[in-house]
């Protein structure tokens, strides 16, 4: 279910920080009680391959977000000790010593199984043990959301796990988000800032494509 233009569920969730302290997050509340944009993305383990280079390089974009009122929260389905263990390991043993932003540790799975991002590709109710069975690894994708001021979802993606994402993409929707926001335009294809954005009209979009589309 999409979760575009609805509000992204409050629910508190353990996460971790490198300091080791354990505590409870609300990315509803992180968005509306301190009137910022929120860009959470959820990865699928600790101590794997594709993973760490996507934290590290939300790290080194850190700045970026933080100048646009932006606040970064990684997340997964591990424990608190093991996010502290990872962020404790370093870059050269494949660890992610250096990330500062705090790790969300849905172990439970509560939150992302609202979310329905788990890679669960079957469920079946075996009936001698009176348990449900999944297949899959019970793990998230690589989804990531960008929750406004208000806590509204304004955008939502999934990758599949193999393929990590670019963090200048963000950027440039946080960057389109705030353009919308300020400026009351809309954000054309490849719209960067410092670009022309258009009028939400039938005169804007012909002013814009006689102007840029050949």
């Amino acid at each position: 279910m999409a979760l575009v233009g609805k509000k992204f569920p409050s629910l508190n969730v353990d996460a971790m920080n490198e300091m080791g302290d354990t505590f409870k997050v609300n990315v509803l509340e992180e968005a509306v009680n301190n009137k910022k944009k929120v860009v959470l993305f959820w990865y699928p383990k600790d101590f794997t391959f594709v993973c760490p280079t996507e934290l590290h390089a939300f790290q080194a974009a850190l700045g970026e977000f933080e100048k646009r009122n932006t606040i970064v929260i990684g997340a997964s389905c591990d424990t608190p000790e093991v996010h502290f263990a990872w962020l404790s390991t370093a870059k050269n043993n494949g660890g992610i010593e250096g990330v500062t932003y705090p790790l969300l540790a849905d172990s439970n799975r509560n939150l992302s199984s609202v979310l329905g991002i788990l890679d669960i590709t079957n469920e079946t109710y075996d009936e001698e043990t009176g348990t449900v069975q999944v297949e899959g690894d019970n793990v998230t994708y690589r989804a990531t959301y960008i929750i406004d001021e208000d806590g509204v979802v304004q955008h939502e993606s999934i990758n599949n796990m193999p393929l990590g994402r670019n963090v200048n993409e963000y950027i440039r929707l946080v960057d389109a988000l705030t353009h919308v926001q300020e400026k009351g335009e809309v954000c054309p294809a490849n719209w960067e800032e410092g670009k022309n954005a258009m009028k939400e009209n039938r005169d804007g979009v012909a002013e814009y494509l006689t102007a840029h589309v050949n």
